[in-house]
């Protein structure tokens, strides 16, 4: 069985490849369990992240967006303490304001998924990856894309954050043609 080149070798990324990754999602408390997982990616590699998704999981209150928006110094404090998790202050407190921010977009648009599928006209776009160091960083989309929620006042949600977040979350399938999940998931969209 073929699969794209990144997550080869490992038991939790390819059982997340298989499973997750290029999924179109379209509900809400996923989307943002994604966003909130990419914020504290930047600047780190995603399996980092995967190891410890179930620790940011219990820590966050089962990425409760509602929960997550009220957090008090607290326990901001008792996060940063928590060394199940990333402890950066910054992408902390990212989280938090994050979370009261995606709540205000689901007001605007009815959901945050009517919002960020607006993007890309509601349907997964379809590329075609040879190699996977071939799919791109950013793309035209993705920088509007953040540029709009960096002048809502989200924070680290850069281009390459939000590209990432786009493949994770199947607005676009960046899986490489040779993958078995590429026809799987196309079907899917």
């Amino acid at each position: 069985m073929k699969r794209c080149g990144w997550c080869e070798g490992d038991p939790l990324y390819e059982a997340y490849h298989d499973e997750e990754w290029g999924v179109p999602v379209y509900d809400d408390d996923t989307i943002f369990e994604f966003l909130m997982l990419e914020t504290f990616q930047a600047g780190l590699s995603w399996i980092t992240i995967l190891r410890k998704r179930e620790n940011f999981r219990k820590a966050f209150d089962n990425f409760d967006y509602k929960k997550i928006a009220n957090y008090g110094e607290d326990k901001f404090n008792e996060l940063l303490l928590d060394e199940g998790i990333i402890r950066n202050r910054l992408k902390i407190r990212a989280t938090i304001a994050n979370a009261g921010l995606f709540m205000k977009i689901q007001k605007e648009f009815g959901s945050f998924s009517n919002y960020i599928w607006g993007f890309v006209d509601g349907e997964p776009l379809q590329n075609k990856v040879d190699y996977y160091k071939d799919a791109p960083a950013t793309t035209e989309i993705s920088d509007m894309l953040s540029k709009d929620l960096k002048k809502r006042g989200f924070k680290f949600v850069g281009s390459t954050v939000i590209y990432a977040h786009m493949q994770a979350t199947g607005m676009v399938n960046d899986h490489e043609v040779n993958c078995f999940r590429y026809q799987e998931v196309k079907r899917l969209a």
